[in-house]
């Protein structure tokens, strides 16, 4: 094999896992990561923990991520005929039974990483593991409607956040518990943003999402608060002695909502955005907002 096909091969490769998607574990685990870092008052040089652990352990949920995503193209090869004919699978880039072998390899691979951050970083690796499989394998939880979306923001939300908080500090102290949970909500209600494109494609597969159900209108509108509330209830978690008044800020991701549900009822199908609806990309970004933000203001106020 020369060098040319090489790197087309990697290139398949590349494609097979989504990169962009990659990018929200690694933005928002390494930016919990550093908040836990300076939260917890650790000593040491941050920078060497950005290479010996933080990015390691950014690069083990990543690997993790890209593994989900393998997996699921191997499950809903009929489903991506339809809508995603692009993808490596559908395409004949890529078979099936070689695609499995680069899952199981990348789920070995961050599981092995997981191993040499600490033991709590290890027990969430595994447990999201476990969701991402039981999502895509029979019987599916992808094909339960309310359910499927519950499997995206639980593991990619509050266990996420779980586990790199668990890096440096308690990850069932109160702080890194709200901050997930708001995470896992606002997941739950913007999960529903990908499953625009593949509507028609699903209902032939039957596979109940709520989309598919409801109607884009309706099932934006049922998902709102998830979007909305989450962020929304923050002055109140303040008020209340939950989370520290720095946070405040937070506050203002609420407005996010109301774009999302509007680019869902208006979103062209045929109009995509690394690789799906604009909904879906603002969403992405929201989440990425959500992270970074916690951990500048974390950190700001653990150093004042």
């Amino acid at each position: 094999m020369n060098i040319s096909n090489i790197i087309e091969r990697f290139k398949v490769y590349i494609d097979l896992i989504r990169p962009f998607t990659l990018l929200a574990p690694i933005i928002v685990s390494s930016s919990i990561m550093i908040a836990s870092f300076f939260y917890n008052q650790n000593s040491g040089n941050l920078l060497l923990f950005l290479y010996t652990t933080i990015f390691p352990a950014s690069i083990a949920l990543a690997i993790l991520n890209g593994a989900s995503n393998t997996l699921n193209q191997i499950t809903d090869i009929s489903t991506d005929k339809i809508s995603k004919p692009y993808r490596p699978i559908p395409k004949g880039k890529i078979s099936s039974r070689e695609a499995k072998v680069i899952a199981v390899i990348l789920y070995l691979m961050a599981i092995s990483i997981s191993i040499f951050i600490n033991q709590m970083f290890f027990l969430f690796i595994l447990l999201i593991t476990t969701f991402t499989i039981t999502y895509s394998l029979p019987p599916r939880l992808k094909d339960i409607v309310f359910l499927n979306q519950a499997w995206i923001g639980l593991p990619r939300g509050l266990l996420g956040i779980l586990a790199s908080w668990s890096v440096f500090g308690n990850a069932l102290e109160p702080l890194p518990l709200i901050i997930g949970i708001i995470a896992m909500l606002f997941l739950i209600g913007g999960s529903i943003t990908k499953d625009i494109i593949d509507s028609e494609a699903d209902k032939k597969s039957e596979t109940r999402t709520m989309i598919n159900i409801y109607g884009v209108k309706k099932a934006a509108l049922m998902v709102f608060p998830f979007l909305f509330f989450p962020f929304a209830y923050i002055p109140l978690l303040i008020h209340s002695g939950i989370l520290q008044p720095y946070l405040w800020l937070l506050t203002f991701l609420a407005i996010p909502g109301f774009f999302i549900i509007y680019l869902m009822i208006r979103d062209n199908k045929k109009t995509r955005i690394l690789e799906n609806t604009s909904s879906w990309t603002l969403m992405y970004i929201t989440y990425f907002v959500f992270a970074s933000s916690f951990s500048i203001l974390t950190v700001i106020s653990s150093i004042s």
